[in-house]
């Protein structure tokens, strides 16, 4: 079993070409089925990012391939939030 606070300090990388996302700010949860929906991933915004809201990258719970000591793989372009299931926001 896996704490949300684990998830917080992997690497998330993609898969199709090693581009390291980030790393996990946050989970998405059905809390009517109990289960997670997707990982969220900020984009790092670069100089003068503090004046905006940042970007975020949505991983699917799907579109995880492995969650490993140090690193979670993923199969999915660098997306936004509009990967999420219909009905879920």
């Amino acid at each position: 079993m896996l704490r949300i606070s684990e998830f917080q300090s992997k690497d998330v990388v993609r898969l199709s070409d090693g581009k390291r996302l980030g790393r996990v700010a946050d989970v998405e949860i059905d809390p009517d089925a109990g289960r997670v929906l997707a990982l969220i991933v900020p984009k790092s915004g670069g100089m003068f990012s503090w004046f905006r809201r940042p970007e975020e990258t949505v991983v699917r719970w799907e579109d995880i391939e492995t969650i490993g000591v140090d690193v979670i793989l993923v199969r999915t372009p660098d997306s936004p939030a509009s990967r999420l299931p219909e009905g879920k926001s």
